[in-house]
């Protein structure tokens, strides 16, 4: 039985999953949070699915064995190819798991107009065909144009330069979305809500983007409040606190960045094998 005093623990490949906590912290201030950032397997979108299975094995055990009372997937391929998985490992310690994709495919299908969704991600998200599987489980018939992105996730990790290259990527990744005149657009990475102007910009005003972090922050507190395991809000501020597997100070800067609040220490730590 988990604790109410217990922090949310959440992870991503890198720091894109932070534009998730950053909802929370909004939403949710009362609570406390603990990130972990994979930083040493960035980035995830065209890595080997059976390595970020036991990855995602290894991530899930550790935070809920330092203690959590909840977790939350802030990483789209992660939830793709391995929401099982952590599933899994969290039955093992009591906890229920948060993923980022299907409260993305419940908002896009209520707010569509003319049932045509488009998916922006990385190619594992696209090719384990999760966003098409949730968007499917919805009560209404819609028409779903996945694309694969292999470069956008690592641009904005990085900090690259907008520059005209950058523009002409971005619209290659845009034009069959264009082409089948999509009017929502899931943001199927938890790096791409950093770009969203660009996208929009490329896309149209009318063509409505669905990030993670407002879904997931919703979902956090449906999830929370239904277990009894909120904290009031009479508490005041929570902390937060963060991991990576990678440089902790390459880490801190890029996370300031992405987080918009300083992030403080950020403890390097090293995963064992997946369980």
């Amino acid at each position: 039985m988990s604790d109410a005093s217990l922090p949310v623990a959440m992870f991503d490949s890198g720091v894109g999953g932070l534009t998730v906590l950053h909802e929370c912290l909004v939403s949710l201030p009362q609570e406390d949070y603990v990130y972990l950032g994979d930083t040493e397997l960035f980035p995830y979108g065209s890595r080997d699915v059976s390595e970020l299975r036991q990855r995602v094995a290894a991530i899930a055990d550790l935070l809920l064995t330092r203690g959590a009372k909840l977790l939350v997937i802030a990483c789209n391929t992660a939830t793709a190819v391995a929401e099982d998985v952590a599933r899994g490992v969290a039955a093992g310690h009591g906890v229920e798991v948060v993923p980022v994709v299907a409260p993305q495919a419940e908002i896009a299908a209520a707010i569509t107009a003319n049932s045509k969704v488009g998916v922006l991600a990385t190619p594992n998200t696209v090719a384990s065909g999760a966003y098409r599987r949730a968007l499917e489980t919805q009560d209404r018939a819609l028409d779903v144009i996945e694309v694969g992105a292999p470069r956008l996730a690592p641009f904005i990790q990085e900090g690259s330069l907008f520059d005209e290259e950058t523009m002409a990527m971005a619209r290659s990744y845009c034009a069959p979305l264009r082409e089948a005149e999509v009017d929502t657009l899931i943001l199927g990475c938890t790096h791409y809500p950093l770009v969203a102007p660009m996208l929009q910009r490329i896309l149209g005003r009318n063509v409505r983007l669905v990030s993670g972090g407002h879904a997931v922050a919703a979902a956090v507190q449906r999830t929370l409040d239904g277990a009894g395991l909120s904290r009031p809000a009479s508490n005041g501020e929570g902390a937060y606190d963060f991991l990576c597997t990678g440089e902790a100070a390459a880490f801190r800067e890029v996370g300031t960045r992405f987080l918009q609040m300083p992030l403080g220490e950020v403890e390097r730590i090293t995963l064992g094998a997946g369980v």
